[in-house]
């Protein structure tokens, strides 16, 4: 069963995180895509630990089920060969600094003008625009200039490095893969390409959409553990006996007077419902003190069956076995090179008719370089001449 998006095909010329995890979630939805990398300036993530045998365990999971072409775009004739396939492909992604793709001959205006229906999207720390767009940056330092870091974490302390790369993710793939697919449906009118400008600053202050919208409608500055959701509330993490923790969240009506009554306080519901902040203080004490007396896995049977918003904090191989996870088949298997099978995360969307599909596992540096430009009517004579340039390293 081929994928929603078996009709789209892509060049994709980005790096790291953001624009490999925006291309493999539209190659696990049918896309082709073609990565175009260099053989002198290698993707690190290639090398970046842990590792599957020779191969990083990241690397394999970003880029599985794409195909790579090999191609110094430095060397004369290399960008003909670009130029040449655009002609054939959807979308260009690609995850340099502004003015880098203009600079080697692959603008939007100069790949546009040989394909007009071309959807060119480009991810960028800060975007195309601004004093900071030539400034080099990180998930933290995106986090940090968009307000999310000011009041996440706790008080006097400093805010936390994420687990997850928030912006990079949550903001630079997710939202390439949002204005894509927007640009290919107007293009279904239209018949037009046109450029996305995806900044990474950008996506992750648009997602302060509980606190700061509040803020800007005339509200207060936010700040830790003074909100509801960010700690000021009975909302929170807290410590059972034995060193683990449980996340309690039944803000709701039914769900506090479910949490009391297994808790056997069902009388401080209404101080749970409180909006009062010493009434919820006071709650929140009460469960700290609480979920102290006994060990983790005590609590766990507690709660089995109870529709409280109460969940044990799990560990990565924990969170991989839960029942949940599995149901949702979120644990795959993805083949390697050789035929052996590589457990994976899965993709999070479901598709009644056009089911995701996860081919193989990201391959070699240039492994489909002679299969793409046979396909796009290079003769071996041609692709001879190009080695003996060495366009392919």
């Amino acid at each position: 069963m081929a994928g929603p998006l078996k009709s789209l095909k892509i060049l994709d010329f980005s790096t790291l995180l953001p624009g490999p995890y925006a291309s493999m979630m539209l190659a696990d939805m049918g896309a082709d895509v073609l990565r175009v990398e260099s053989p002198t300036r290698f993707d690190l993530v290639r090398f970046l630990p842990p590792m599957d045998g020779d191969t990083s365990a990241s690397h394999a999971f970003l880029n599985r089920g794409k195909r790579s072409l090999s191609l110094d775009l430095k060397k004369e004739g290399a960008i003909d060969i670009i130029k040449t396939l655009i002609k054939e492909y959807d979308v260009v992604l690609e995850q340099f600094r502004p003015g880098v793709m203009e600079r080697l001959g692959l603008g939007y205006a100069v790949l546009a003008d040989l394909n007009p229906s071309l959807i060119y999207c480009s991810i960028t720390g800060y975007g195309q625009t601004g004093p900071y767009k030539n400034r080099a940056g990180h998930d933290i330092n995106y986090l940090a200039l968009s307000g999310v870091a000011s009041y996440s974490g706790r008080k006097d302390q400093t805010p936390p490095p994420l687990g997850v790369q928030m912006a990079d993710v949550a903001g630079g793939s997710h939202h390439a893969v949002m204005g894509i697919l927007a640009a290919v449906i107007n293009r279904q009118t239209t018949g037009k390409g046109q450029y996305i400008d995806v900044s990474m600053t950008d996506a992750a202050f648009a997602m302060n959409g509980m606190s700061g919208a509040g803020y800007l409608a005339g509200g207060v500055e936010p700040k830790t553990e003074e909100g509801v959701l960010n700690g000021g509330s009975f909302y929170d993490y807290y410590e059972t006996a034995d060193g683990r923790y449980l996340a309690v969240g039944g803000l709701e009506p039914a769900f506090m007077k479910a949490l009391c009554e297994v808790l056997e306080r069902p009388d401080l519901t209404k101080i749970g419902l409180s909006q009062k902040k010493g009434d919820q203080m006071q709650f929140k004490m009460f469960l700290k003190n609480c979920i102290r007396q006994r060990d983790y896995a005590d609590w766990l049977n507690v709660f089995e069956g109870v529709d409280a918003c109460v969940e044990p904090v799990l560990s990565l191989s924990e969170s991989s076995e839960h029942p949940q996870i599995a149901a949702r088949e979120m644990v795959i298997e993805v083949a390697r090179p050789d035929g052996t099978m590589q457990q994976q995360i899965g993709h999070p969307i479901k598709f009644s008719d056009t089911a995701c599909q996860s081919k193989s596992t990201g391959c070699t540096l240039g492994q489909h370089t002679d299969e793409v430009l046979t396909e796009a009517g290079f003769t071996a004579d041609v692709l001879a001449q190009f080695r003996e340039r060495r366009l392919f390293g």
